[in-house]
């Protein structure tokens, strides 16, 4: 079984009359010579890792040693003006959280990575709160993001040193956006263009870590990709199609890494970290490493 393709994708179903879940399972089955079960324990993990990351985000005291990120999430999530409403503002702390969580070491799904790895437990957490979604759904929906996230590498790339920051949180909202839509009824169509939103929406978007520190700008661009999700999600499930199909997307998507500077690909030489004030915290950094602060 090969899936390079969403029409890959789209022809197992049809083949093997079998949802999106349904044919990821097969997929690594086939791949890995592992059970259907064990498949779906290992998701179960993942699954279990990212509910941890957004409770520790949000309970534990998590500064990072750089002094960049401390306790925003806490902030976000406790604030008392929201503005949309609580739904949202909780769903971006979850994501602060578990970045807040990664930048102090903590144990993370990287879901594609570790810089993005906010979006996919806020997306699963939020929809398992707000919706009800039980466990095993939520697995479905991990396996649904998996689809996604598997056409981006062998057709793009999810790294932010490959494909800037598009690669990494645009590839972590298309797989959450596409989550969304399935755990909501939504076809395999109203998911193609889900993801296809998400991607188009952080089409460029650099890579330029301050300091060389996944903590600023990655913190609230997590929060902007659970954003991302929720909105592309919102549009597919609303009967808005993608004008271009998420495979085209996706090349465009390769397209404009390859065209992208190397500065503005995760080597902190161009963009937000090239700035007076990133330099300077750099600098400082720099200097509590060499006194072994």
């Amino acid at each position: 079984m090969e899936i390079n393709s969403f029409e890959d994708i789209l022809k197992h179903c049809r083949e093997l009359k079998a949802t999106i879940p349904e044919v990821m399972i097969e997929y690594e089955v086939r791949k890995t010579g592992r059970t259907r079960e064990q498949v779906i324990e290992g998701v179960r993990r993942i699954l279990n890792v990212m509910i941890e990351s957004v409770n520790n985000g949000l309970t534990r005291d998590v500064k990072s040693p750089s002094g960049l990120l401390n306790n925003y999430a806490k902030k976000v999530y406790n604030a008392k003006i929201n503005v949309l409403t609580v739904n949202f503002q909780r769903a971006i702390a979850r994501a602060m959280a578990v970045s807040e969580v990664n930048a102090c070491m903590g144990r993370i799904a990287a879901a594609p990575t570790a810089g993005s790895s906010g979006i996919m437990p806020a997306v699963i957490t939020t929809m398992m709160e707000e919706h009800g979604i039980d466990e095993d759904k939520a697995i479905e929906g991990l396996l649904v993001a998996s689809a996604i996230g598997l056409l981006i590498v062998k057709n793009a790339s999810v790294a932010g040193s490959e494909a800037g920051c598009m690669g990494e949180t645009g590839s972590a909202a298309a797989m959450g956006a596409a989550a969304i839509v399935y755990l909501l009824g939504g076809n395999n169509k109203q998911i193609e263009s889900a993801a296809s939103f998400a991607i188009q929406n952080t089409m460029g978007l650099v890579c330029d870590p301050i300091a060389g520190l996944v903590e600023v700008p990655c913190i609230f661009r997590n929060a902007v990709g659970v954003a991302n999700a929720f909105t592309s999600a919102q549009i597919a499930l609303s009967g808005v199609e993608s004008i271009i199909p998420l495979d085209e997307v996706i090349f465009a998507m390769n397209e404009v890494a390859e065209l992208m500077s190397p500065k503005l690909k995760e080597t902190a030489q161009g963009g937000l970290a090239n700035t007076k004030t990133a330099r300077e915290i750099q600098r400082r950094f720099i200097y509590q490493i060499d006194l072994g602060k």
